[in-house]
C-alpha cells in the first residue's frame, strides 16, 4: 500500500500555483545490508551474508561499467546510464569546454519489465495517509514543491 499526502504548490510563477497534489509517504528507507536480509528470509540456501556480499559487488560492478560509459539492464528492475548535466550551451563548437559548459553527470534509471508503470499502475493501491499514520521522520525522500 502506497501511502500518500497532499501538498499544494505555492509556486506563483508555475500554472500548477494554488493546486494540490500527492506524494508518496516514505516510511522507511532499505538499505544494502536490510535488503539482503529481507531476501534471506524468502527461503534461499545462501545467508545474508552471502546476499549482501553478491549485491555489494554488483553496485560495485554496476559503477565501473557505467563509468566505462556502458548501459547496465537488469531484467525486471531498471536500465541504468549515466546523463550529463549541461551548464549551458556554447555559440561555437570550439569554444566548448567541459569546465565551463558541464555541471556534472547524473545516474539515470528506467524502468523495465515488472517495473514498467503499466505494471505498476495496476497492481499498486494507493491511500491517503492520516494524522495517526506512523510515519518517518526522515523525509527527504519527498519531493518539494516550493523549495
Amino acid at each position: 500500500m502506497i501511502l500518500y499526502i497532499l501538498r499544494q504548490n505555492k509556486n506563483q510563477t508555475s500554472l500548477a500555483y494554488g493546486k494540490f497534489f500527492a506524494y508518496p509517504v516514505i516510511e522507511e528507507t532499505i538499505n544494502l545490508d536490510a535488503l539482503a536480509e529481507h531476501m534471506a528470509n524468502h527461503n534461499t540456501p545462501f545467508s545474508k551474508g552471502a546476499i549482501k556480499g553478491m549485491l555489494t559487488d554488483m553496485v560495485n560492478c554496476i559503477k565501473e561499467l557505467l563509468l566505462e560509459g556502458k548501459n547496465v539492464k537488469i531484467d525486471d528492475l531498471a536500465i541504468f546510464s549515466l546523463g550529463i548535466r549541461n551548464a549551458g550551451g556554447a555559440l561555437k563548437a570550439e569554444d566548448f569546454t567541459v569546465s565551463k559548459n558541464i555541471k556534472g553527470v547524473k545516474l539515470r534509471a528506467r524502468a523495465t519489465g515488472e517495473l514498467i508503470a503499466k505494471n505498476l499502475n495496476l497492481e499498486a493501491t494507493l491511500k491517503k495517509a492520516t494524522a495517526t499514520t506512523k510515519v518517518s521522520s526522515n523525509n527527504d525522500d519527498l519531493p518539494v514543491v516550493n523549495p
